[in-house]
């Protein structure tokens, strides 16, 4: 089975990262590895462009007006529905 370069490079970075762990047992110098790590990954973060930010946010808040049609959908069939069962049952908002 063939490895690509970038499962290599993950296997290279756990190994350092294993060998520096094993070599450093100081409680300081783990938070430096930790930090180290942090910085490396933060290192490789992608930040979005204006449309592709614009796409996600308008993605999530009509996913959110969605939920909260449907929750409160549900909320007032519920309260119908306890209403009938608990009480007089003859509105359905009041």
């Amino acid at each position: 089975m063939a490895t690509t370069s970038s499962e290599e490079a993950g296997d290279d970075l756990v190994g350092k990262a294993k060998r520096d762990r094993e070599s450093r047992k100081s409680a300081w110098a783990r938070f430096v590895l930790f930090i180290r790590q942090v910085i490396d990954e933060l290192g490789k973060v992608v930040t979005p462009t204006r449309s592709e930010l614009i796409n996600y946010t308008l993605v999530v808040l009509v996913f959110v007006i969605i939920m909260m049609a449907f929750v409160s959908v549900l909320d007032i069939f519920f309260g119908w529905g306890v209403s009938w069962i608990f009480g007089d049952g003859r509105s359905l908002f009041g």
